[in-house]
C-alpha cells in the first residue's frame, strides 16, 4: 500500500448522466483536468483509474474528494474534511 494521498479535486460529488452498459474511468489522484474522470495524470505515482460499469442509464455521483470509501461512487466522506 502506498503512502500517497490523493489531491481533493472538489469538495462535493460530481453528478453525471451515466448510459447503461457503458464503463467509465474515474480519476482516483486528484490530478486529472478532466474530473471525475481520468486523464493520465497519475502516471508515475501508484494512483490508477477505477473502472466503472453503469448497471442503469441515470445520474450518479462520482466521488470529488477521492476519500470515498466506495470508490468511484460518492459516500459522503467530504463532509469530514
Amino acid at each position: 500500500m502506498s503512502d500517497e494521498i490523493p489531491e481533493i479535486a472538489q469538495k462535493s460529488p460530481y453528478g453525471v448522466e451515466v448510459t447503461e452498459g457503458k464503463s467509465y474511468f474515474w480519476c482516483s489522484c486528484g490530478k486529472s483536468q478532466r474530473q471525475p474522470f481520468c486523464d493520465g495524470s497519475h502516471k508515475g505515482s501508484s494512483f490508477a483509474p477505477v473502472k466503472y460499469t453503469a448497471e442503469k442509464t441515470g445520474k450518479v455521483f462520482f466521488c470529488g474528494c477521492k476519500n470515498s470509501d466506495k470508490q468511484p461512487l460518492c459516500d459522503g466522506s467530504h463532509t469530514e474534511l
